[in-house]
């Protein structure tokens, strides 16, 4: 019942802003501060250290106890400078696959002369990470985020605290980046085998060779393209021998939707088809993709792997 009431004081007090496109500048309305436990119970032996004092006639209970309450004041002005005008920018995310962490890229750059010490970023309180933030000096806090399906994800609403110099208060900031990491389908595992290649120059072209530079030759199959049949060696009478070139692969692979089996739902369906872009990139191969409504056209290499994932990790998503 507690928690319930925190919770719905908490988002009255603080409700969301929605996300901050650019830069945000930690000003005095943005920063929070608040007693810690150590705090009130600090306080608390304040407050029991003045009323024996004055029961007693201490001039050095006094003394002490404005001491100590000089130096609690103090730790409150120190502990929200720690955070005050702070420059907040997000970093790009790199794409994940779903069930892997995310992990986000704040970037905290102090603009002052003072040194900022254990600044920390968290999302749910229980896990956060620390920075120190030198003077006239940008570092990088990262925060990692569990990815749990395919899609847009983004990180909410993130918390910048500090507890700096004696843990007697917390002082926080609310941020909402506009920032976001693309997840990709979790490929399938084990998964189908792919689909079969079509050559794209003569129906027996080698899975895996290419047609930029020379690597040698072997013996005419049937099929093999006529444009590379060493002519020369077969006037020698040397028989019919093939030319073998490595680089850009000759086969065209196209991963399609329909070659599925049919009781395969959507998710699984684009599980399997991660897994066979994976494995086709990893073969060198040049393919394509088929989904309902969409199509990517054949290429090879890595920027056609991730544009692939892409599609499949935004596929019916309505982004």
């Amino acid at each position: 019942m507690y928690g319930v009431l925190k919770n719905r004081l908490y988002t009255w007090l603080f409700q969301p802003r929605g996300r901050d496109r650019g830069a945000i500048v930690l000003v005095q309305r943005r920063v929070f501060i608040l007693p810690t436990r150590q705090g009130l119970l600090f306080a608390l032996v304040l407050l029991l250290m003045l009323t024996g004092s004055i029961n007693y006639t201490l001039g050095l209970g006094f003394v002490l106890t404005f001491l100590l309450g000089a130096l609690g004041v103090n730790a409150m002005i120190h502990t929200w400078r720690n955070l005050a005008n702070l420059r907040v920018t997000g970093g790009r995310a790199q794409p994940v696959f779903a069930g892997d962490a995310a992990q986000f890229t704040v970037h905290l750059e102090n603009g002052g002369d003072t040194d900022r010490y254990a600044i920390g970023l968290t999302r749910n309180r229980n896990n956060a990470t620390f920075a120190d933030v030198p003077a006239r000096a940008t570092v990088a806090a990262g925060i990692g985020i569990p990815a749990p399906r395919r899609g847009i994800l983004r990180p909410g609403r993130l918390t910048l605290f500090t507890r700096f110099p004696l843990g007697l208060y917390y002082a926080w900031a609310y941020l909402e980046l506009d920032i976001q990491c693309l997840v990709y389908p979790r490929p399938a595992f084990p998964g189908l085998p792919l689909p079969p290649a079509l050559a794209s120059a003569g129906a027996g072209a080698e899975r895996g060779r290419g047609q930029e530079d020379f690597s040698g030759m072997r013996q005419y199959h049937v099929g093999d393209s006529l444009r590379h049949i060493a002519w020369k060696a077969a006037a020698r009478d040397q028989g019919l021998l093939t030319k073998l070139f490595s680089g850009q692969s000759e086969t065209e692979l196209w991963l399609d939707w329909t070659q599925l089996p049919a009781q395969m739902g959507v998710e699984e369906r684009l599980s399997h088809l991660a897994r066979w872009v994976l494995d086709a990139h990893a073969a060198g191969l040049s393919f394509g993709l088929r989904l309902p409504g969409e199509t990517v056209d054949l290429a090879g290499g890595a920027a056609q792997r991730e544009r692939c994932l892409e599609v499949l990790a935004l596929f019916e998503s309505g982004k």
